[in-house]
């Protein structure tokens, strides 16, 4: 059966530190996104961008900037995203900052449980997004959205999936993280979020990362991909308002996106932080868009 995917425009930077991942959903279309899955099989509908609120560009107030339309933002992502999986379709959020994240998992999280599935959530990111406006050095709401799902920020948040936390931290799997707070540290390590950071991946390899990140999956599990392009190490991905030094490699990431792709199993997908006004020529949303080819089955040879 033909695979039906929906692609759902994000424009904002409202929980980012820089301006300019707004542009993201655009460089993901310039780098010829739609035809590129078409090619793979997949019968794609674009659905345009939603329309939220400005970015005022404000300091923070109590720990977090914009809360208002960071709320009104990931409102709009999760009606967006429950309505397509509702259809029985795939959908790929194109952010904007990764705050978004917020709205777009517990949407899905919120379809698992209307659907009877069960969830796991791989998190590809530079950073385990694991902050309060306790422990924040910025207030910038994109490092909270997992925090966010898990139960712990502020009640507009937390509430938009309809059910509180919206996600067990233990359906949540993190890969590639390499930027974690002082006080984030200690917070993930009390909440018990699985995370596979760059040591892990340098010590044990991409492949056995992989293969306890997808263990115990069974046909009744929705797999959610929320892939941060500042995963990708910074030499290979520069248009990022976030770059840190020392991520996976071309080849690392691609086997990250095969062995995914080899479970069958991917259900939604999130591609968050391509900043264009960052970039080299679209460079970024080029290889994400490559990434995300094969996420979807390129592989070298044809494999069984």
């Amino acid at each position: 059966m033909t695979q039906l995917v929906s692609l759902i425009g994000a424009p904002t930077d409202i929980g980012a530190g820089a301006k300019g991942s707004r542009m993201g959903p655009e460089a993901l279309r310039v780098a010829d996104f739609a035809a590129t899955l078409e090619s793979h099989g997949l019968q794609v509908e674009d659905r345009g961008n939603l329309a939220g609120p400005a970015n005022p560009w404000q300091p923070p107030d109590g720990g977090y900037r914009h809360l208002q339309q960071v709320v009104e933002w990931n409102r709009l992502v999760h009606e967006a995203v429950l309505a397509e999986l509702r259809l029985g379709r795939l959908p790929i959020l194109m952010g904007g900052d990764h705050c978004l994240g917020l709205g777009s998992i517990s949407a899905v999280a919120r379809h698992c449980r209307e659907a009877g599935k069960k969830l796991r959530v791989l998190w590809l990111d530079a950073h385990a997004d694991f902050n309060t406006n306790e422990l924040t050095p910025s207030g910038n709401i994109h490092g909270m959205p997992v925090a966010c799902l898990c139960g712990y920020g502020p009640k507009e948040l937390i509430e938009i999936g309809g059910q509180v936390p919206a996600v067990n931290p233990k359906w949540i799997r993190q890969i590639g993280i390499r930027s974690v707070d002082p006080g984030e540290k200690r917070f993930v390590h009390q909440v018990g979020l699985e995370v596979f950071d760059m040591r892990y991946i340098d010590e044990m390899g991409m492949r056995h990362t992989m293969e306890l990140a997808l263990a115990t999956m069974d046909d009744n599990t929705h797999l959610h991909v929320s892939f941060d392009v500042d995963f990708l190490d910074a030499d290979i991905a520069p248009g990022v308002g976030t770059t840190v030094p020392g991520g996976p490699t071309y080849r690392e990431a691609q086997l990250c996106m095969e062995m995914i792709a080899d479970t069958g199993r991917l259900a939604s997908l999130d591609v968050m932080e391509i900043n264009p006004a960052l970039d080299v020529r679209n460079r970024t949303a080029i290889l994400a868009v490559d990434m995300i080819e094969s996420l979807f089955g390129k592989s070298t040879l044809m494999r069984r």
